[in-house]
């Protein structure tokens, strides 16, 4: 079954996530490459050509990892959280619908589906990643100078922890 989110005017969602699938990965390809690239500035430009980002969603990201979105009426996919164990390993929303609650809408999904705790990487230099994730509970954890991935760039790890 697919569900659509029905944003209103004022961004009010109307569904939840749904799983994706195999079908599903050119348009989750295509969001993770569009949030990317209009992040650029508060994150390093990607470090993969489009292809291989294509390819890697394919066969790696889909298949192995636990992959929700939220879309729009018609299936496109407005914003993808993919979870590893209890690592948020991507969480990107259309740069065209930011700010509409869909980002919030699905760490919340992954805390109620994550509830020991979760945690993430962030780029030191995404200043408003960094306040959504203290907005929503999340602490700093550590702090990197970058050498441990593929950007070189210095990044910080967040954790949740569900309150006793």
């Amino acid at each position: 079954m697919i569900r659509s989110v029905g944003l209103s005017r004022t961004g009010h969602l109307g569904s939840a996530p749904r799983r994706a699938d195999p079908e599903d990965a050119q348009a989750v390809a295509d969001l993770l490459i569009r949030s990317r690239r209009a992040a650029v500035g508060a994150i390093p430009a990607a470090v993969h050509p489009d292809s291989e980002v294509r390819e890697w969603t394919r066969a790696v990201l889909i298949p192995e990892r636990e992959v929700w979105l939220m879309e729009a009426a018609g299936n496109r996919p407005l914003a993808v959280l993919a979870l590893d164990d209890d690592w948020v390993d991507q969480l990107y929303v259309d740069p065209a619908f930011t700010g509409r609650g869909l980002g919030s809408h699905l760490i919340e999904f992954a805390k109620s589906h994550r509830p020991a705790g979760l945690q993430l990487w962030t780029f030191a230099t995404n200043t408003g990643a960094q306040r959504f994730y203290l907005r929503h509970g999340f602490t700093v954890a550590e702090t990197t100078d970058g050498s441990r991935n593929e950007e070189n760039a210095p990044d910080i790890r967040f954790v949740w922890t569900a309150p006793p």
